[in-house]
């Protein structure tokens, strides 16, 4: 019979007239031919019937329409498996059919079956005396068929190491060998195991010792893994092997049981699940292994106790022939198995270790997907682990690996030159398990005009020879340019030997502002006041040089692709990862249920805004680690609630330490809102005194204050002795009548100051309100209370 999942229905192939014990069957794609092997007589049958001369196993090949139309493939005493192949959906073909037989003996041979339609829609074999059959392999140990792919791995012996080889096959061809690839497995059970074949019940009864237990996985990613275990002498450890072909190096893991009941072990089982390999010993472990970076451990999830149970998967007559699908052996079921998201996430919030935490998180973003409720659960979780992970940085990890996630699918290679974390190494460990990494050969690939898995195979051992970690975007360049780049932009004046740095900043900045007109067609909910509501040059030119310098990078990298859509990946790139750090920042604020008018300083923060504000400043720590851009207006509202939430000694301290940066909106609100008490005075000339040089000039005008307008003064009399330079003056000073107290001094430097503006060198032509009158009136003030006497 044949089962349909989707109808969950059997339908009826053929019948035998008695009873059989079925090895192999298998039926083509036209469901109009059946391959069966099975057993005539045991050997004690034969013996007892004296049929010594009679074949103990039996392959036919069975026309379904008509019934009974039959013909002996094999007949022979070793076992033997039949498997048809089944061409591309779309090349489909009713007049030709081709089946695997592998046998015991070590060999596996491919039959070409013709058949030819009669009437009444009979189909029939054309020359079934004559069937074409080609050696496909010979002299193999193991042996594993993959399904979906047509791909038949094999393993050979080869001089002192063992081969792995792969044969490829085609719908419109015959087949081809595509991989060669030497693995050092040792084998001491020389009978042939295979994998996929369909399941034997004898031999899975008659595992020795020391059996060969291995299995080859492939992923969409272009990973190829060999997954090798052998039962270790010692009674309390288990011992297993992952070959990453596609990286280049094997990593060996011994594992120190919790109960030795060795009764019920009897060996791993090897699930696949795309982007990661688990091995399974039930009652004991799961590890769960990423495919797409072994390198690094703390990737690697491993399970104990309930964390580690399988629902339904209780023993380990299992095998994984599908992605994400289990056949358990044992009780002839076969399940679709996955990571639930529920679980990952109540692990994730209950584990005490990085290496949990850490694998945990990326395990989410890669394997679950990046979905708004899954981010929300662990923006949450972050503002919860910010002082319990001493490893890394949970906000780092979670800003980069969402973006690798994100932007990765969309072009091929990508995934090869965009950083997937901020680690660099890792020195920890997982309790009770020892890993060995070997570096091993690269396979030979032999494959012309291919796609899909083998050229995405091809391009990451491409990658391993061009040594792939110096292939991901890094930004150590980046944040000596942008300080190089703030100072100039703030401080330089434009002059003609300047025009080519003029440009460069001109183009940064555009850079920045196609970042932010993007993000704006996004995102259409109100935002975070007042996060993407005021200019910030300082993040604008961080994000033009990340535009720039990341388009430099995939242009050296990825050539065919065009210079249109890289300039596109770049600017989805910079817009989510500003787009992610608004998504904490709303995330947050909906947690602790803050509204969006808080930015006011007519009283003092709660204690949910000093939580917010601690998780900003631990943004900001992991944003300047890895010199990552911040939404315009995140220094403006982290100010903000330091102003609300901190003492005036700790506020100037965070100030002085470069966690809160002054910025204009602030400032200005600041000087404006507050009333003229002596503890707000105090607040608003600690801010004016540690003001940039630059911003000061723009803020000063809004705090109407005797010791601001002193400020004024001297800045104003200090740019205009500066431009005054060394030029003398001849001229007669003019008398001025203007102060009431004859002070030579005073009166020689008001007359300075004003022939200095007779002669055009006004420096300060856009503050209005300074002049020679207003510095004069403010020196007088200032003499005449160092002379402790009245001014009127």
């Amino acid at each position: 019979g044949l089962y349909d999942r989707q109808t969950k229905q059997n339908e009826h192939l053929y019948m035998f007239e008695r009873d059989l014990h079925i090895i192999s069957c298998s039926v083509n794609s036209e469901r109009t031919l059946l391959a069966v092997s099975f057993r005539q007589y045991t050997e004690e049958e034969r013996v007892s019937r004296l049929l010594q001369s009679v074949s103990k196993y039996l392959t036919l090949l069975i026309e379904i329409h008509p019934i009974n139309n039959v013909r002996v493939l094999k007949a022979v005493d070793s076992c033997v498996r039949v498997q048809f192949l089944y061409p591309d959906e779309g090349k489909r073909t009713s007049t030709e059919s081709r089946l695997l037989l592998a046998s015991e003996d070590k060999y596996i041979e491919q039959f070409d079956i013709h058949v030819v339609e009669e009437e009444e829609h009979k189909v029939v074999i054309q020359n079934p005396g004559q069937l074409p059959r080609a050696r496909v392999a010979d002299d193999l140990i193991w042996a594993q068929w993959d399904m979906m792919e047509q791909r038949l791995f094999y393993i050979v012996p080869k001089e002192s190491r063992n081969t792995l080889k792969c044969i490829q096959f085609y719908p419109d061809e015959n087949f081809n060998s595509v991989l060669e690839s030497h693995l050092d497995i040792s084998v001491h059970d020389t009978r042939l195991k295979l994998v996929n074949f369909g399941y034997d019940y004898c031999q899975d009864q008659e595992v020795a010792p020391k059996s060969l237990n291995l299995q080859v996985f492939t992923s969409k990613a272009g990973g190829l893994c060999v997954c090798c275990s052998l039962v270790s002498d010692i009674p309390d450890e288990i011992t297993y092997s992952i070959y990453f072909l596609h990286k280049g190096y094997n990593k060996t893991f011994t594992v120190s049981l919790e109960r030795t009941e060795t009764h019920q072990l009897k060996e791993v089982a090897f699930l696949n699940l795309d982007y990661y390999v688990a091995a399974y010993l039930p009652g004991q472990f799961l590890h769960l292994l990423n495919i797409q970076h072994p390198d690094l451990l703390c990737y690697s999830l491993f399970l104990t106790g309930e964390n580690a149970r399988i629902d339904r998967l209780c023993n380990c007559s299992i095998q994984s022939p599908l992605v994400s699908t289990v056949l358990d052996c044992s009780a002839g079921s076969i399940y679709a198995v996955s990571i639930s998201d529920n679980a990952l996430l109540q692990f994730l919030w209950n584990s005490k270790q990085d290496s949990e935490r850490l694998a945990a998180l990326h395990c989410a973003l890669l394997y679950v997907g990046s979905t708004a409720d899954l981010e929300m659960q662990i923006i949450w979780w972050i503002s919860e682990n910010l002082s319990t992970c001493h490893t890394f940085d949970p906000i780092q990890e979670f800003i980069i690996a969402s973006l690798y996630c994100r932007m990765c699918p969309e072009t091929h290679n990508l995934d090869k030159l965009l950083p997937y974390t901020s680690l660099l190494d890792w020195t920890g460990v997982i309790p009770e398990v020892t890993c060995a990494t070997d570096i091993i050969p690269l396979p030979i690939l032999d494959f012309q005009n291919s796609k899909g898995f083998w050229d995405k195979f091809n391009s990451n051992l491409e990658s391993v020879k061009y040594a792939e970690p110096h292939l991901h975007y890094h930004n150590n360049v980046l944040r000596r340019e942008w300080l190089n780049l703030s100072e100039e932009f703030f401080f330089f004046t434009v002059q003609k030997e300047e025009r080519r740095t003029t440009a460069y900043l001109r183009n940064i900045i555009e850079n920045a502002k196609k970042v932010l007109a993007h993000l704006d067609t996004w995102d259409c909910e109100e935002r975070l006041t007042p996060l993407f509501q005021e200019e910030d040059y300082q993040q604008q030119l961080l994000m033009g040089l990340m535009v720039a310098q990341l388009k430099e990078h995939l242009m050296r990298h990825l050539q065919y692709v065009g210079k249109k859509k890289i300039d596109q990946i770049v600017l989805d790139y910079v817009a989510n990862l500003l787009n992610l750090i608004h998504r904490m920042m709303k995330e947050v604020w909906r947690r602790y249920q803050l509204h969006s008018c808080i930015f006011c300083f007519d009283k003092r923060g709660s204690a949910a805004e000093f939580a917010v504000f601690h998780v900003m400043s631990r943004i900001l720590e992991a944003a300047n680690g890895m010199c990552l851009p911040l939404p315009p207006g995140f220094h403006t509202l982290h100010l903000g609630l330091g102003v609300r939430c901190l003492p005036l000694h700790t506020l100037l301290h965070y100030i002085d330490n470069g966690v809160l940066h002054l910025t204009e909106t602030c400032v200005r609100k600041l000087l404006r809102d507050l009333d003229h008490t002596e503890k707000n005075e105090k607040l608003k000339f600690s801010i004016v005194t540690r003001l940039p040089e630059a911003l000061g000039q723009k803020v000063h005008q809004f705090w109407n204050h005797p010791v601001n307008a002193n400020f004024i003064a001297q800045k104003y009399v200090k740019l205009l002795l500066e431009k005054l330079g060394n030029r003398q003056y001849s001229r007669p000073v003019p008398e001025r009548h203007s102060v009431p107290v004859e002070f030579l001094p005073l009166n020689y430097l008001t007359s300075m100051l004003a022939e200095i503006e007779n002669q055009d060198l006004h420096p300060c032509e856009k503050q209005d309100h300074v002049n020679v009158r207003f510095v004069e009136e403010t020196a007088l003030k200032h003499t005449m209370m160092l002379l402790d006497l009245k001014y009127s």
